[in-house]
C-alpha cells in the first residue's frame, strides 16, 4: 500500500513523503460481517479489473476472478446450486456465481449500473442459502462497483 504523507517543510510549503507500508485496514465499525475475508476479496476484485480491464463479457471476468481467488488462497465454489424450496418441495434451483470460505456469496455483474433485478436476485439467494452476506459486484466503463448485502432474516 502506498502512503501519501504530507508536511510542511521549512519554507511554509508542503513536501510529499511517500513510502511503501503494510497498513492493515482500521474497523472503525464494529458490526461488520466478515470484514478481514470481504476487503480482502474486494482487494481481488479491483486487481482482477486493473489487469484485464473494462469492456469483456461476464463469464470472462468470472473465470478471472476464480483464477485470482485461486492464486489468493482462498477456497470458493463456482455455480453452486442453491434449491429453492415452498413446504418441503423444490420448486426451483439458484446458481450462485461463487461461494467464498462457505461464508459469503459473490455474485458478479457487467454493467455501470445495479439494476434492481440484480438486488433482488442476490437477496433470493441469501434468503435459499441461509448465508449472512453477499458482495454485488460490477465490472463498469471505469473500474468495480460493489454493494454488500446483509441477510437481514
Amino acid at each position: 500500500m502506498l502512503l501519501a504523507v504530507k508536511i510542511q517543510n521549512g519554507e511554509g510549503r508542503r513536501a510529499k513523503f511517500y513510502e511503501n507500508t503494510k497498513m492493515l485496514p482500521i474497523l472503525k465499525r464494529q458490526d461488520l460481517i466478515y470484514p478481514e475475508l470481504s476487503y480482502k476479496i474486494v482487494g481481488i476484485l479491483f486487481d482482477t479489473f486493473k489487469s484485464i480491464g473494462p469492456g469483456y463479457k461476464e463469464k470472462y471476468y468470472q473465470r478471472a476472478v476464480a483464477a485470482a481467488l485461486k492464486d489468493g488462497g482462498l477456497s470458493f465454489k463456482e455455480q453452486v446450486a442453491i434449491p429453492l424450496m415452498f413446504k418441503e418441495n423444490k420448486i426451483g434451483v439458484n446458481f450462485l456465481d461463487f461461494l467464498i470460505e462457505g461464508k459469503i456469496i459473490l455474485e458478479l455483474k457487467k454493467g455501470d449500473y445495479f439494476d434492481r433485478a440484480a438486488i433482488e436476485q442476490v437477496n433470493q439467494y441469501l434468503k435459499a442459502s441461509g448465508q449472512k452476506l453477499a458482495l454485488l459486484a460490477a465490472f463498469t466503463s471505469k473500474g468495480v462497483k460493489l454493494k454488500r448485502i446483509v441477510n437481514v432474516i
